[in-house]
């Protein structure tokens, strides 16, 4: 088994644990709120060790481009202060997070965190060099944040234990392409 030992150059992202993508949710990830404990454990995991903490979440307009009333491909999801775009119930996030909002302009669709967000700047700023993704979806927003930070120069990390994707065959594509751009897949029992 693989170990690795965290370190002052680390961040987690936790991507778009949000109401609307939990069971009875307007876009429902299976399994979402499974991994809400897994998740809780590297969140205190990273906090414990000072290490800074990133929530990505999905923080659309009513007039937003990816929903189907407006040619998109999607129902509405997380709509700007409603009750779907909150963080799903038992996540327990630090009063410092830093909470990313994505695709906040009508036009622009962003499965990405780093897409017109200050993600980047923000971890540049802390000069961290290493990323450790978790959340959903595995086959939409976890592949696109984690090929964002690969692009970015970034070594990235995805806990496999704390992701969940929408569908079985898109999800093991993504996580066959995140694999061969350069990312890892590890458990809890693999860091030091």
């Amino acid at each position: 088994m693989a170990r690795l030992r965290l370190t002052p150059f680390d961040a987690l992202i936790v991507v778009d644990m949000q109401k609307d993508f939990s069971s009875g949710g307007s876009l429902p990830v299976k399994g979402a709120e499974e991994i809400v404990p897994v998740i809780n454990s590297y969140v205190s995991l990273f906090r414990e060790k000072g290490l800074p903490i990133f929530a990505t979440r999905d923080w659309h307009p009513e007039n937003h481009v990816s929903f189907k009333d407006n040619g998109g491909i999607w129902p509405r999801h997380c709509v700007q202060w409603s009750r779907g775009a909150e963080f799903i119930d038992g996540l327990e996030l630090p009063p410092d997070t830093f909470i990313i909002n994505k695709g906040d302009k009508p036009e622009l669709e962003a499965y990405s965190g780093f897409q017109g967000t200050l993600l980047d700047s923000l971890l540049r700023e802390r000069g961290v060099k290493r990323l450790f993704v978790c959340g959903v979806a595995t086959d939409y927003c976890v592949k696109n944040t984690a090929l964002g930070g690969l692009n970015l120069g970034y070594q990235v990390f995805v806990f496999s234990d704390a992701v969940r994707g929408v569908s079985p065959e898109t999800t093991e594509r993504a996580e066959e392409e995140l694999l061969e751009r350069g990312a890892l897949f590890i458990e809890k029992e693999e860091l030091l």
